[in-house]
């Protein structure tokens, strides 16, 4: 076999998804509004597909709606650096509305997504962002040939990765959702990413909360 089936998952939601701050690297644990995510989404996936083993960011929030889904399927879980949200330096902690008011020009260098523009105070450009996660997964899919595979990540990771199967640059307007514990599938082959599914919410009950 040559190619890998993929669950991609975003993360259950938290208090700070919940009120627009910036997580990155600071390591925020679900809100009980996402442990009921991670636990319908582990349901959902139980019953409708055989998951033969999960990677996962090492971020509390990621690894915890992994773990359920770990739980209810048996499937072996591990965690990845590599599956780490985008580092976004001194950013983290602060609401997407203070940034643009306090660092107007450095917010427009981000809502533009210059590709090696970095968020100050140690923050990580897109461009290496998408070297790190599209190396992390390549490597992740190639251990796996003929396998079905979960990734369970965060938002920025996600959107990296329907850029990459849908042939889309890291400026390319985003027309398509990153939900909370929603369900997307892809296709890898050594020749890259292929979409075969996205934003399946079908699982959840009640308004799932899209990146800002």
């Amino acid at each position: 076999m040559t190619s890998t089936r993929i669950i991609a998952i975003r993360h259950g939601e938290t208090a700070w998804n919940a009120s627009a701050r910036i997580q990155g690297h600071t390591d925020i644990p679900l809100n009980p509004h996402g442990q009921q995510q991670a636990q319908r989404l582990a349901t959902a996936l139980a019953q409708d597909d055989t998951i033969e083993v999960i990677h996962s960011s090492d971020l509390q929030r990621a690894h915890a709606t992994a773990l359920a889904l770990a739980e209810r399927t048996g499937a072996p879980l591990h965690t990845h650096v590599g599956l780490r949200e985008r580092s976004f330096g001194d950013f983290e902690g602060r609401s997407f509305a203070q940034i643009e008011a306090e660092l107007p020009e450095q917010a427009q260098l981000w809502r533009t997504r210059v590709p090696d523009w970095s968020p100050p105070g140690g923050g990580e450009s897109l461009l290496v962002m998408q070297q790190r996660v599209l190396a992390t997964v390549n490597a992740l899919a190639q251990q796996h040939l003929g396998q079905h595979i979960t990734l369970v990540a965060h938002g920025g990771v996600l959107d990296l990765l329907y850029r990459a199967a849908t042939q889309q640059s890291l400026q390319a307007p985003r027309t398509w959702t990153l939900g909370n514990a929603a369900i997307n599938r892809l296709l890898w082959t050594p020749q890259g990413l292929t979409l075969v599914g996205w934003g399946d919410e079908a699982h959840l009950q009640g308004p799932v909360r899209d990146e800002v």
